[in-house]
């Protein structure tokens, strides 16, 4: 009996502890930013489904999506402190910290893309299209510049 507990006292001790550093693993900059792109992508991936007709035009979810994208291209940037180049299968390019100021200003593009689209709010399907059209472009430029191809 004494060892049975001492056995879940372990397992519980070493449950707690895995716990513990997955808890802080989610507040590295690399972590942050992987979060923050899942988001981006899956705002996209709606906007996309409405500009293919693979969903109907719904004004709330191309609101919501475009919202997202302009918090997102906003809080990005902030999210690439020294000393987080590498670890957590991060996908920066170490050109990031070599042209920070031009790696902003992508971010900043597509925040006012972002911004602009959701300012003459697009109307219909091929609204959203064209929305997409020009958001994508300045996701592409980014990631061509500065992210890793795995």
């Amino acid at each position: 009996m004494r060892f049975k507990g001492t056995m879940l006292a372990v397992a519980g001790l070493c449950l707690g502890i895995g716990m513990a550093s997955m808890a802080g693993a989610a507040d590295e900059p690399q972590v942050v930013r992987a979060g923050l792109m899942k988001k981006a992508g899956g705002a996209l991936g709606q906007l996309a489904a409405i500009a293919k007709g693979e969903k109907p035009y719904d004004a709330a979810v191309v609101k919501t999506s475009l919202t997202t994208l302009q918090d997102v291209a906003k809080a990005f940037p902030e999210q690439f402190p020294k000393g987080s180049e590498t670890g957590f299968n991060t996908e920066a390019s170490p050109k990031i910290w070599e042209n920070m100021d031009d790696f902003k200003a992508h971010a900043k593009k597509l925040e006012t893309a972002a911004a602009t689209q959701l300012a003459s709010m697009p109307a219909d399907q091929a609204g959203v299209g064209a929305a997409l059209k020009s958001i994508g472009g300045t996701c592409g430029e980014c990631h061509q510049l500065y992210r890793l191809k795995r």
